[in-house]
């Protein structure tokens, strides 16, 4: 896969702490930065994955319970349970 470039701007003092977390794990910022980025890619294609098939599930789907309610509908079976 090719490569390309990335230029980010940040404050002086995440660099110096990312430095030391890159030497902490054997690696550098640049390859910090990238395991990041692409993980944070493959969760977000997971997420969206996820949400296309639940909502084809949901398309598809039955409906349950019976009838639907309307506020008229409880309120007249409200007043008939009371002798109304």
């Amino acid at each position: 896969m090719a490569r390309t470039n990335l230029t980010i701007q940040l404050d002086e003092d995440v660099i110096r702490q990312a430095r030391v977390v890159a030497a902490r794990r054997g690696t550098s910022v640049t390859g910090l930065v990238a395991r990041e980025l692409e993980r944070l890619a493959e969760e977000d294609g997971r997420y969206e994955e996820a949400r296309r098939r639940a909502s084809e599930v949901m398309a598809t789907a039955r409906p349950r319970g019976g009838r639907g309610w309307t506020r008229d509908d409880i309120y007249a079976e409200r007043l008939e349970r009371s002798g109304r």
